[in-house]
């Protein structure tokens, strides 16, 4: 089953649940898009109680929002103590412990984070929310004197976004400072099956702008990606599924790979693929596979064959953060045609109200590698040449 929630549920997730009759838990998300489709709504009561029945039912949420309903909900399972194990990225940290000792970690309390002694912490390093979202408050500090003036942008970014979601969310009162991790960065959709065992629908390269740079602009993959990392990330999520007991579990997982091929854990979201339905999206229209569909049917994608006409071809999801330094309330207008027009394929471009959130949408587009430059190019900009 599904909970379904703010703040943005996609068509084609919507069009998935109505063809296959998935049931939806009906938590009173989003119902002005929810009551748009014929959905195989449940009562909460219901749901309960199917969950109490079956202690292995699948669970899935487009919306960290609804970890509140579960936390409320459903503290006679074990589903609420695996979501804090991974949301709380210390304690996700405290249980890989002993797989990286010599990886520096320090959880923080915000309100005391300008009088924090800092000269033995090894630099770079990573500054972020212990519970975070979407690379909410995410800094990289490079040197000892980048520090306090890292602390006020901080300061004044928690000041915009510190009521955009729940604390179970995005918690801004404690943050984790971590040693930076060497290699590629990747995002990975998948689930545990009834069983335990790990199955990838999806493998997405981070790429980013320069070295400093933590912000989610580019997702990109293809069957190069697919072929060459399926095999040592599947062995990287035996071990955390084994560790965490993971059983019917769908999750969007994020790591690094270095030169020699190992495997570096960055945090696991629990009970969801890519944030604002994006990277299930992206897999449909990159190899037309339902991630939907293989998570409830318990199926494993056919990568040989869904990866044969796949040469050549690189499909990304674009984040379109705010990165103009203006407040999207004080932005006119942005020029999402002039946007189009810079790509070569674009497949699906979701717009987002940029007033309330600090991004102005989704573009999905399929891109010839000998073309990789235009995604080069959207990675470099700030997007003031879009804004009115």
């Amino acid at each position: 089953m599904i909970i379904l929630d703010k703040p943005y549920i996609s068509e084609f997730l919507l069009n998935t649940l109505q063809a296959n009759a998935i049931p939806v838990i009906n938590n009173a998300g989003d119902e002005a898009v929810t009551s748009s489709k014929n959905l195989s709504f449940l009562t909460t009561e219901q749901a309960i109680n199917n969950i109490s029945q079956d202690g292995n039912c699948m669970l899935y949420t487009n919306s960290e929002n609804s970890i509140s309903w579960i936390e409320k909900n459903l503290q006679h399972t074990g589903l609420p103590k695996k979501i804090k194990l991974f949301k709380n990225k210390i304690l996700f940290r405290n249980m890989l412990r002993d797989l990286y000792p010599l990886y520096f970690y320090k959880g923080v309390n915000f309100e005391s984070i300008e009088n924090l002694d800092i000269k033995d912490f090894p630099f770079p390093f990573i500054i972020k929310p212990a519970v975070g979202f979407f690379s909410l408050g995410v800094y990289k500090v490079e040197t000892p004197g980048d520090w306090m003036e890292t602390v006020g942008t901080i300061k004044r970014e928690i000041e915009l976004i510190k009521n955009l979601y729940p604390p179970d969310v995005l918690n801004t009162g404690e943050f984790i400072i971590e040693e930076c991790i060497c290699g590629d960065e990747f995002a990975i959709d998948c689930y545990f099956n009834e069983a335990g065992k790990p199955v990838i629908l999806n493998i997405m390269k981070h790429i980013f702008s320069s070295g400093k740079d933590v912000n989610d602009r580019v997702y990109i993959t293809s069957k190069e990606i697919i072929q060459t990392f399926r095999n040592p990330i599947t062995s990287f999520l035996s071990e955390i599924g084994k560790r965490a007991d993971l059983r019917n579990f769908p999750a969007h997982v994020e790591v690094r790979i270095d030169d020699n091929g190992i495997v570096a854990p960055i945090e696991v979201n629990p009970l969801r693929f890519g944030g604002w339905c994006s990277t299930p999206d992206l897999a449909w229209h990159a190899f037309g596979i339902n991630l939907y569909e293989y998570l409830f049917r318990q199926q494993e994608p056919d990568w040989n064959s869904i990866l044969e006409n796949k040469d050549g071809f690189i499909y990304s999801n674009i984040v379109l953060n705010n990165s103009t330094g203006i407040e999207g309330r004080n932005i006119i207008s942005f020029n999402y045609e002039k946007l189009l027009s810079d790509f070569e394929n674009p497949l699906e471009l979701r717009k987002a109200d940029y007033a309330k959130f600090p991004l102005f949408g989704f573009l999905f587009c399929e891109t010839r590698k000998q073309n990789m430059q235009e995604l080069e190019r959207i990675l470099m900009s700030d997007l003031n040449e879009y804004v009115v």
